[in-house]
């Protein structure tokens, strides 16, 4: 199996999945739409809470000690959220989801909004989460393609339902997929082991604070920018070797 098959193999399993979702969603009632929905962002804070699980992880606590992983976590959601903002992350993905609208066929006639929703939202929920990360790196390291299959899986399931409510915009999340998990998985097979245990803890619980964030979006809760937060992940890891290194 080459390196790169299961980024391949994940962006199949959205595309074809938005497919399907998109031919089922013309076919069901708004209100059965809006359950799936709900229920999918019942299903995102159940994985974000397995996640974010990972700040009680015990080489994260013999790392940087054990009062400091939660300040670690609360350090990089601030700051990578400032970073965010400033770069204005959000309005960026939303801009790219606009011109994809744009020059997808089954974009033009369709609503702008409901399209953004759909890439943005989709794109979040299957770019942050540890096996986005941990997967991409086995990959990588040719370690094989299981965790990132498991992923294709899930994610092709949870692209059906979202694209039977949020419609084509779904499938244009393939796209980030593919940069986020191909970069990762380029990064490793070029560096090797990137990082060390205790660091991926503290990414793998900042992501799940994130997913939170999109819970909460498709619940219509309240509209987290967590696209802003997205230099969180790329924070929590330097802030673990600050503090180690300091200890």
């Amino acid at each position: 199996m080459f390196r790169g098959a299961g980024t391949l193999l994940n962006v199949t399993t959205v595309l074809v999945g938005s497919g399907i979702g998109v031919l089922l969603g013309n076919r069901l009632p708004g209100r059965t739409r809006e359950v799936v929905t709900d229920g999918l962002g019942l299903v995102t804070l159940l994985v974000a809470a397995t996640s974010a699980s990972s700040v009680l992880d015990p080489d994260l606590a013999d790392a940087v000690g054990t009062s400091a992983p939660v300040l670690i976590v609360l350090g990089s959601v601030l700051i990578g959220g400032i970073c965010g903002s400033l770069l204005r992350v959000e309005d960026r993905l939303e801009g790219m989801g606009d011109a994809i609208r744009r020059r997808v066929p089954h974009g033009r006639g369709g609503d702008r909004d409901r399209f953004v929703e759909g890439f943005v939202t989709a794109s979040l929920v299957f770019c942050v989460g540890p096996l986005t990360i941990l997967g991409s790196l086995d990959d990588g390291l040719g370690r094989g393609i299981d965790k990132l299959a498991l992923k294709a899986t899930l994610d092709g399931f949870a692209s059906i339902a979202f694209a039977a409510s949020l419609g084509w915009g779904v499938a244009a999340s393939a796209l980030v997929v593919l940069v986020v998990q191909g970069t990762l998985t380029l990064l490793a097979a070029l560096l090797g082991d990137l990082l060390p245990d205790a660091q991926l803890a503290a990414l793998t619980a900042t992501g799940g604070l994130l997913l939170v964030g999109v819970g909460l979006r498709l619940l219509r809760i309240r509209s987290v920018p967590v696209a802003d937060l997205l230099p969180a992940l790329a924070v929590a890891p330097l802030l673990v070797a600050i503090v180690a290194a300091l200890r």
